[in-house]
């Protein structure tokens, strides 16, 4: 998944941009709303963390300008502000959770996680696909209850391949899930990983489809 991080705050943006890179996902920071406009119209995002405080207005206008214009990506708004009717504002514009500063990083992928099931239509945690099991939180992977060593990058390559059962996805999208902004993407680097993910889950597990690109082909 590719999380927009919308900070001011350059230890706490950077921090961010860490931690979330580390637990798999690709991220890109903007430190105001112009610039996440921006970011939001030419990329596809599956989840946006907006301070409300930022430096060129409001994090809540932002939250209700990205309404407009979508209605269904999930917003975790942060905020230094306890205060209740900031809470109730960003709820009833839209956002879908609240974490108040400082939070701790564990209660931040735990909502992250949480958010990005529901708006899979998921309630359970653990993916499941015939004999392979993958663990969001932990970061396991099993067939018929043997661990699974994979790399980070194999890892969210099959959680978004289990995310989205029997669908096409083309080289373009699938690094779109798993890269940021300035990172090197050599041309047969997805080619790679989906090659080292069927020597360890099974030839067969994923599928080439000619001139469109990969499929999971294990049975839910």
């Amino acid at each position: 998944m590719r999380i927009l991080v919308i900070e001011d705050d350059k230890i706490i943006g950077d921090g961010l941009l860490t931690a979330l890179k580390l637990e798999g996902y690709a991220v890109d920071w903007v430190e105001n709303k112009k610039f996440a406009i921006l970011a939001f119209e030419t990329h596809k995002y599956g989840m946006l963390l907006i301070d409300i405080g930022l430096p060129d207005g409001s994090g809540l206008d932002l939250l209700a300008e990205i309404r407009l214009k979508n209605g269904e990506v999930p917003i975790l708004m942060l905020t230094a502000y306890d205060e209740t009717n900031y809470k109730v504002e960003g709820l009833d514009l839209g956002a879908d959770d609240y974490l108040i500063k400082p939070f701790k990083l564990e209660e931040l992928k735990a909502r992250i996680r949480a958010l990005h099931r529901r708006s899979e239509g998921r309630s359970k945690p653990l993916l499941r696909a015939g004999s392979i099991e993958l663990n969001p939180a932990t970061k396991k992977v099993t067939i018929e209850g043997q661990p699974i060593q994979l790399g980070p990058k194999e890892f969210t390559i099959l959680r978004l391949f289990m995310e989205n059962p029997n669908e096409v996805l083309n080289k373009q999208v699938i690094e779109e899930h798993i890269y940021g902004w300035g990172m090197e993407i050599e041309s047969n680097t997805i080619e790679v990983h989906v090659s080292k993910l069927r020597k360890k889950l099974g030839k067969d597990v994923i599928e080439t489809i000619k001139n469109m690109g990969y499929r999971f082909a294990i049975s839910f």
